[in-house]
């Protein structure tokens, strides 16, 4: 049985570790313990052991993938051509989602139940007071900081915080002027972070074996933690946002795909649908992208130059899920304490929106902070987010979803328009030749 499991294809593990994961959790509790053991801290354990094994690759695989790609993009003319397609796919995708959000959040309205504001029927979480003094003093000059991380004073220190969209820049740069020194000193530079690069992927390859064990022990401590009971009473904000989270990942994207990269968008999904499961349980995109580029690259057949440039910088610059969330969760708190937002303010929210999910980082939970930034905008209190933590860690992981799906799209669209002739081809015409 166990051998049979494992010669599955490793998207169909995960889904089924996902399952027995829920029903996992739901069966037990806090207190249960095996031997004395407590499940809840097993789960901990194990799901941490599987976060921390792929956070350790993305240092490494980011900087030899964005150094490698930018090497091998401004050696050719297509290196303007190549950035700009990709810095506007980016922008055009995270604005297009902030209007769904925005669209969804007007239409269903779950700030107001029943004609009551929903602050007088949730209440707030017990957690808002630490919420308060970890974002104290957030405002909307913290947008500024966002672009000052590009350029981090200690590149050492930046990638060891996670700062990962000035270690992006760096690799830009470097990658950028390894081709403009003496021709020796650039083929054994590029020649060393290719082979870097090379020793990353198999280092990945070999940790995504571990992939449905980490995925059963991070969704089977959430389970057990919050129990399926604990999502009710925010269930139109969950439905608001999975709808406009749907929207966009059913209906945009893969009009996008068909429309302008010319593909089938069902080939997309069977592509990264080991990349969108990871994504789902880990609920980080930086986390996710070693097995993102590895499905982008294997799958969609997309070319190591065009994935190596694209998706380490959509996985800190591109944030549609995240963006389209933080717009929708700020419209619910005003909704919720019965203010009616004009245009220029919910405008003001999209724009913002769209800033701070810029510099997001690629980690769970971390658009809090760039709540607080849009609440501060319009002259709300951050204490409004005490109305959407308990469901926070649900919707973060439907989110990161969209992240990396988009982040894929934008691979496979900007790749066909660079004239890559085997990126999802058909297999019935496979077959024919």
């Amino acid at each position: 049985m166990v051998r049979k499991l494992l010669e599955l294809k490793l998207h169909w593990q995960i889904l089924i570790a996902l399952a027995c994961a829920v029903m996992a959790g739901a069966a037990t509790s806090m207190e249960t313990r095996i031997l004395g053991v407590s499940l809840y801290s097993i789960y901990e354990f194990f799901g941490t052991l599987f976060l921390n094994a792929l956070r350790m690759l993305i240092v490494p695989l980011i900087a030899s993938s964005i150094i490698t790609g930018m090497a091998g993009a401004s050696q050719s003319s297509a290196f303007g051509r190549l950035g700009g397609k990709t810095l506007f796919y980016y922008l055009s995708t995270s604005l297009i989602a902030i209007l769904t959000g925005l669209l969804m959040v007007n239409l269903f309205v779950p700030g107001i139940v029943d004609g009551i504001p929903a602050k007088e029927i949730i209440g707030l979480s017990a957690d808002t007071d630490a919420l308060l003094a970890k974002t104290q003093g957030r405002g909307a000059a913290d947008i500024a900081q966002i672009f000052l991380r590009m350029v981090p004073t200690n590149i050492v220190a930046a990638a060891a915080n996670g700062q990962l969209l000035g270690l992006i820049f760096f690799c830009l740069l470097f990658g950028f002027f390894v081709t403009k020194v003496h021709d020796r000193y650039t083929e054994v530079m590029v020649d060393f972070w290719q082979g870097i690069f090379e020793v990353m992927m198999r280092i990945t390859d070999w940790v995504m074996k571990f992939a449905p064990l980490g995925v059963f022990a991070l969704v089977a401590k959430v389970v057990t933690a919050t129990g399926l009971a604990a999502f009710q009473p925010l269930a139109w904000f969950m439905i608001t946002v999975l709808a406009a989270l749907a929207t966009h990942v059913f209906v945009t994207l893969p009009i996008l795909l068909k429309v302008i990269g010319g593909v089938n968008p069902i080939r997309q999904y069977r592509a990264m649908a080991p990349a969108l499961l990871t994504a789902f349980s880990t609920a980080s995109s930086s986390a996710t992208l070693p097995l993102t580029m590895e499905c982008v690259e294997k799958n969609a057949g997309v070319s190591n130059r065009t994935t190596s440039f694209v998706l380490p910088l959509g996985a800190t610059v591109n944030m549609d899920g995240t963006a389209l969330y933080e717009c929708v969760a700020a419209m619910f708190i005003a909704q919720a304490y019965g203010l009616d937002l004009s245009f220029v303010t919910q405008f003001t929210i999209v724009l913002v929106a769209l800033l701070t999910s810029i510099g997001v980082a690629g980690i769970p939970a971390a658009s809090l902070v760039a709540i607080v930034v849009i609440l501060a905008a319009i002259g709300l209190p951050a204490e409004g987010i005490g109305l959407i933590l308990a469901v926070g860690r649900v919707l973060d992981m439907c989110r990161t979803s969209v992240n990396v799906f988009s982040d894929s799209c934008g691979a496979v669209i900007i790749g066909r328009s660079e004239g890559e002739p085997d990126i999802l081809p058909d297999p019935r015409y496979k077959e024919e030749q």
